[in-house]
């Protein structure tokens, strides 16, 4: 059965943030933070281009997910926006760190991990 190149997209485009979170999670300080410089402003700009798809109209829906012309539902953001919006301010309950361990962070630069 051949390959749609959709499959073929989506295959290569979750293999590449495979391997970034692998490198994020067990990549040496030096390698995890060239691969931020790297990656950071990439993925962001993927992330702005999919979220100005679906910024919501002057009422309040979004016109790429909207599937009726004319419908009657209440303004709301669609599920793409809020799965970006979720995904990048709610946070997993870490334990809370001791004073040291915060002025250990701070001497050293590093930053707390958000998700």
């Amino acid at each position: 059965m051949p390959t749609s190149v959709f499959s073929q997209l989506d295959k290569s485009l979750h293999e590449h943030l495979s391997d970034l979170m692998r490198l994020a999670a067990k990549a040496d300080d030096r390698t995890a933070i060239s691969l931020a410089r790297a990656e950071l402003p990439r993925m962001v700009t993927a992330l702005k281009a999919l979220l100005d798809e679906h910024t919501p109209d002057e009422n309040g829906r979004c016109p790429t997910c909207r599937t009726r012309r004319f419908s009657r539902r209440l303004p709301s953001p669609c599920r793409a926006y809020l799965a970006a919006h979720l995904c990048l301010t709610i946070t997993r309950d870490e334990p809370r760190a001791t004073r040291s361990d915060q002025a250990s962070s701070r001497r050293h630069g590093h930053l707390r991990s958000a998700g």
